[in-house]
């Protein structure tokens, strides 16, 4: 139990008035005290609650108290995946009312048929206290375009003798200016409460959008436009505040969205803060808007069989579930940016819900209800599933079906996520009935902290004590941490990916060697001429020529542009064209010169991998005892004939390597990976590599191509036959190849193929040409482009609030790692090839077959560079983070595996 005390004046002038004691959210069961008698309680957390304690107040100092109990019945119904924060944790105020007042009002701003003019409907409720002496009187409402302008008017006289409760209003307005996410244009709507001669006695105003929401044709429409609903799932976190939020926490989070090309919010699972709604509507976003239903705890849609003890089945709970329901209509039904109301979250689907949903179809006809309990049952609008199989889509898309799929959560990103949504996306824009949904989620739930010497991290639930939630095993208490950003507000890789997929501008090569590109604007309301236009030259990795264009282009709608490009000679080299879209004007969410659409194209013949050039030089070789010595001008290095390593490879007596390269066929478990028991049912492949036995090793005769040593291992703990190749070139560097045959045997899929090995600490600076500049994986890669990048080593590490799998590139074609002077180690691909390269070794983030609360103070980076060089390793998935693998073409499922690459030691780069 948390208590909580405070002393408060009541204003002068507030003698003959009506005094309303609001909190705007309490979590808990709260009594309610003034001057030391109660005057309420409340125990429905993230939504109003209000006393009126007239009766209570006195002159001078008033002392209020609260009492709030943790755990209480309505407990049961605020069983969501977040933190259980109890106490006070929205704004409290006084507010006071005239003994005669605006109590409610509901405004409905709609369109025409035409969607040209606007439909005003509204009705004002009038609320008299005792004591009142106005028994007659007016309502005026009038509405204001931006600049104060008056486009409409009415007033409705009263007469409380009569006891009229309610006005009515309606009205048109012509040529309108419309809402929508993109165009976000609010008017004023002043509220004038008068006395009989017209006197005004008391003023309230909202802000007004006008739009029409719809489902026809098995879309969702807004303005009679289809639109996709590119979301995102948000709970109200903050690393020091906890539930509490603040306008600046708020507006940092609608900025990222925007800049993500977000354009729609579920507020998962409760009403958010009633300033949300009001940025919502002034910024444009979409908003489903969730009541604060969640029994999980005692079962979900279908998970459950047993009804009889389910709050959602039990005539006792009825009024609770209603009483949340009227709670969120009730407070945002006036909000522009709410197009649609949820009836709850994993509650179970009893008959108050099919009930509400009647309820509100009737009361608020122009908004959609939406149930994601419903699964296809009647009492949802929209079917709204959450993480479907990427099977279950497809089959939905060809079903026929009529209602809008939107799913509710989908991609989930805890950890290093949000593999293959690039794949999802392409299924989404080929369906006649699917309109996109809502990541799962925007944030991860962490907690900023120190250790007991100072180094400051963030934590998670299970690191805190919490109980363990539901869908958590023992020792993995890590739910929670399913956020495209960081608990710091740092973006997570993956965030990039989804801002690529989310984009509204999609260019395609049409006739690249006439500069022909073809442009889609995928905006529902906006002309391309919003935007400037960017083309940039690639060659062999680095920038060669760039320029601008112009597109003029409606919504909706695609055109051929043509790029004055120069020509592409057929000269070997291999090109790329980027386009960029840029944001022109800017707003206070995106700024000018923003990006927000990007694409790559090859462009040209010229294929890195087709041509290697030749190797020059004086080789010499001798075998003395096991050892095979070489040496080319500068270069040596020794081969061990017995155990079949190279394990000397130097430039003048100097080498980068500490340790050579050895196979490699594990990686870091990521938090998806846990989830579909990768580390469990593929653990053979951890240590596969270290108990190998040589069968035979073969050395070539010299030729005009070098040296050829081949050496035949068995890894003798899957008894799989491994050959690893050593083509030793003229110019002294080493092609170095490596093969796998699984033929025959029964093993689990492999996590990654490739090779690892180990620089010396002087080796921080990293230059490689592949796909960058954030980390990528085959599943994860359309928002990175191929091209030329440098970094450090260090940076490499993306700190994931639980350390795992991390700072993969994908489609390399050379990666060197270099000290200061530019001495150091050069590997280049004879296909596309993937590293990773950082300051761990696989053995420094890999927990074992359990998560084990590990945070990033728990690995201390290494002062040498451990190096992967693969062929590739698998996809991290995303569908779920509890089962779902990777789609099987991002999976290492093939029986035989073979790749090439060349180690060259270079000075002065």
């Amino acid at each position: 139990m948390g208590t909580y005390r405070t002393w408060f004046t009541v204003p002068a002038g507030w003698d003959e008035r009506e005094v309303m004691l609001h909190f705007g959210s309490i979590s808990g069961y709260a009594r309610v005290f003034v001057n030391g008698k109660q005057v309420g309680m409340t125990k429905a957390s993230k939504s109003p609650a209000e006393f009126n304690v007239t009766s209570f107040l006195k002159e001078g100092k008033n002392l209020l108290a609260v009492q709030v109990y943790r755990w209480h019945d309505g407990s049961y119904m605020e069983d969501q995946d977040f933190w259980r924060l109890s106490g006070i944790e929205r704004d409290v105020y006084l507010q006071a009312y005239p003994k005669l007042t605006i109590w409610d009002f509901f405004l409905r701003a709609g369109l025409d048929d035409n969607y040209k003019h606007g439909v005003f409907r509204g009705t004002v409720d009038l609320r008299e206290f005792s004591g009142n002496r106005m028994k007659q009187g007016m309502v005026k409402l009038e509405l204001l375009d931006k600049n104060g302008k008056k486009v409409w008017a009415q007033s409705r006289r009263f007469d409380r003798e009569k006891q009229e409760e309610t006005l009515s209003f309606s009205g048109t307005v012509s040529r309108v200016n419309q809402w929508n996410a993109e165009h976000p244009y609010l008017y004023d709507c002043v509220l004038t409460l008068a006395d009989a001669s017209g006197k005004p006695q008391s003023v309230t105003a909202c802000k007004v959008g006008f739009r029409r929401i719809e489902i026809k044709n098995s879309k969702l429409l807004v303005n009679g436009v289809p639109v996709y609903i590119k979301g995102v799932n948000r709970h109200e976190h903050n690393d020091s505040l906890g539930h509490v939020q603040s306008r600046d926490i708020m507006m940092t989070d609608l900025k990222l969205m925007k800049q993500l090309n977000m354009n729609a919010v579920r507020t998962c699972h409760y009403p958010n803060h009633p300033l949300f709604y009001k940025l919502c509507d002034k910024y444009g976003f979409y908003v489903v808007d969730e009541a604060n239903i969640e029994t999980h705890g005692m079962g979900s849609v279908p998970y459950f069989k047993d009804t009889i003890p389910h709050p959602a089945y039990r005539p006792e709970w009825y009024a609770a579930h209603v009483d949340r329901i009227t709670r969120l209509v009730e407070r945002d039904k006036n909000h522009a940016c709410v197009i649609g109301w949820s009836l709850g979250n994993e509650c179970g689907n009893g008959k108050v819900f099919h009930d509400e949903y009647k309820r509100l179809k009737a009361y608020d006809p122009d908004r959609f209800v939406q149930f994601e309990q419903a699964w296809e049952d009647w009492n949802t609008d929209v079917v709204c599933p959450m993480y479907p199989s990427f099977g279950r889509m497809k089959e939905y898309r060809n079903s026929g079906k009529t209602r809008p799929y939107i799913m509710c959560e989908y991609a989930h990103a805890q950890g290093n996520s949000n593999g293959n949504i690039k794949d999802l996306w392409e299924v989404i824009y080929d369906s006649p009935n699917m309109q996109g949904g809502f990541i799962w989620d925007f944030m991860d739930q962490g907690f900023k902290t120190q250790t007991e010497d100072g180094r400051t991290y963030w934590t998670y639930n299970g690191k805190m004590g919490s109980r363990r939630w539901l869908e958590d095993k023992k020792t993995e208490l890590n739910t929670g941490t399913d956020g495209l950003i960081s608990a710091n507000g740092v973006l997570k890789p993956q965030a990039y990916e989804v801002k690529k997929v989310y984009q509204y501008i999609h260019f395609k090569a049409e006739d690249l060697s006439d500069g022909k590109i073809s442009v889609r604007n995928l905006y529902d309301f906006t002309d391309l001429s919003a935007y400037d236009f960017r083309w940039q030259l690639v060659k062999n990795g680095v920038p060669a020529d760039s320029g601008r264009f112009e597109v003029r282009l409606k919504p909706h709608a695609s055109k051929e542009v043509k790029l004055s490009l120069p020509e592409i000679p057929e000269d070997g080299n291999e090109h790329y064209l980027n386009l960029y879209a840029y944001t022109r004007e800017a707003t206070e969410l995106i700024p000018a010169g923003f990006e927000v659409a990007r694409e790559q194209l090859k462009i040209g013949t010229g294929d890195f991998f087709a041509v290697q050039p030749k190797a020059e030089g004086q080789l010499t070789a001798e075998v003395k005892g096991n050892v095979l010595s070489f040496q080319s001008g500068r270069v040596s290095g020794k081969i061990d004939l017995k155990k079949g390593v190279l394990f000397q490879y130097a430039l003048d007596g100097k080498s980068p390597l500490s340790q050579y390269p050895e196979p490699a066929f594990w990686r870091v478990p990521t938090d998806n990976d846990f989830g579909n028991k990768m580390p469990l049912l593929c653990g053979v492949w951890r240590t596969a590599h270290v108990n190998r036995s040589v069968r035979k090793v073969s050395v070539g005769e010299q030729d005009a191509n070098g040296i050829r040593v081949t050496v035949d291992w068995m890894l003798e703990d899957v008894l799989v036959p491994y050959t690893m190749e050593y083509q030793i070139c003229p110019d002294g560097s080493v092609v170095v190849t490596g093969s796998i045959d699984l033929t025959g045997r029964k093993l689990p899929e492999l996590p990654r193929f490739g090779m690892r090995m180990e620089l010396k600490k002087d080796y921080e600076r990293l230059v490689y040409y592949g796909r960058g500049p954030e980390e990528n994986y085959t599943d994860r890669c359309s928002s990175t482009f191929v091209g030329r990048y440098e970094d450090t080593v260090s940076n490499q590490f993306y700190p994931y609030i639980r350390p795992q799998e991390t700072g993969n590139k994908t489609d390399v074609r050379w990666v060197s790692l270099l000290d200061a002077q530019g001495f150091g180690l050069k590997v280049t691909g004879l296909q596309p090839l993937a590293f990773t390269a950082l300051h761990f070794t696989l053995e420094d983030l890999d927990p074992g077959l359990t998560r084990k609360l590990q945070h990033t103070v728990d690995v201390i980076p290494q002062k040498n560079v451990c190096l992967h060089v693969d062929l590739k390793q698998r996809g991290l998935g995303g569908d779920n983070s509890w089962g779902m693998y990777p789609h099987n073409e991002y999976r290492l499922l093939d029986k035989k595996y073979s790749y090439s690459y060349k180690l060259q030691l270079v000075d002065g780069e």
